[in-house]
């Protein structure tokens, strides 16, 4: 009797240490750390919509601040999706971080100094500006998984255009849902040591919180005068292009009706 209550408590005890899934700079607790499709309750507005596209990589991670897929291949990740509402836009004065490698990532994030005289930015995915709401979720877009090589006249460009025009349907629609990242394919520009790819395009999905609105820009990695609706494209195009699913937890009908449409003049009313 007394070894079977031994067992049965240290099988407790084993039980409920495997559970703990706590991200750290040791090597042992990184292998902890799930690699799925299943969204953080934080990062998918309280567990309502997965809102997560596919990963080509299988290799999704989260933070409090998003979600994201990091391709080792070329460095960086190759999409970062998070939840964006007006609450998120405070105006607050943070001091800003140094960027830093992303202690969860398995295979090591891009190490900062490959960024050092290259002529890049390193360019927010998921913008500092677009997390606010505490200084933690500010901190966590500093990771070098949320940056890509950037030309500083796009990033303060056109690209900036866009994340503004992006904060702007978030308070306007009363939440939106933000997938963005580079288009990583062969043969692409690197720098750095380790030779992070530079895309020749950026994009960006958007979807309403209440699914009725979806749209997409696929921006040429230079600055342009070119008004937003220009860039705009449609999602089935756009999956075509990077392999990616976008919103496959959409009902399969609805999936089909928004990914079809191009409309911007839809998100201007």
């Amino acid at each position: 009797m007394q070894y079977r209550l031994f067992s049965f408590g240290l099988l407790l005890v084993l039980g409920l240490n495997s559970c703990r899934e706590m991200p750290s700079n040791n090597e042992s607790d990184k292998e902890k750390i799930t690699e799925s499709a299943v969204i953080d309750p934080d990062i998918s507005d309280e567990g309502s919509f997965d809102f997560l596209p596919t990963s080509t990589t299988k290799s999704i991670y989260h933070h409090e601040a998003y979600s994201f897929s990091y391709n080792e291949v070329y460095e960086q990740s190759e999409w970062v999706a998070y939840s964006l509402k007006e609450g998120d836009l405070k105006n607050v004065t943070y001091k800003r971080p140094f960027f830093n490698q992303d202690p969860i990532v398995k295979t090591a994030s891009a190490d900062w100094r490959n960024y050092k005289k290259s002529g890049y930015n390193k360019g927010h995915l998921c913008p500092a500006g677009d997390r606010k709401a505490n200084f933690k979720e500010y901190e966590e877009t500093f990771y070098t998984s949320n940056v890509s090589p950037q030309k500083y006249d796009f990033n303060a460009g056109v690209w900036n255009r866009l994340e503004q025009k992006v904060r702007y349907w978030a308070a306007k629609y009363d939440g939106i849902y933000v997938i963005t990242g580079g288009v990583l394919s062969d043969n692409l520009k690197t720098i750095g040591n380790e030779e992070v790819a530079v895309p020749n395009y950026f994009y960006k999905v958007l979807l309403t919180k209440d699914r009725k609105r979806m749209i997409a820009f696929l921006v040429p990695h230079k600055d342009s005068e070119k008004a937003l609706y220009e860039f705009v494209v449609s999602v089935d195009n756009l999956e075509k292009m990077t392999g990616i699913d976008f919103f496959p937890k959409l009902e399969d009908s609805l999936e089909n009706q928004l990914e079809q449409s191009s409309d911007y003049k839809a998100w201007s009313f």
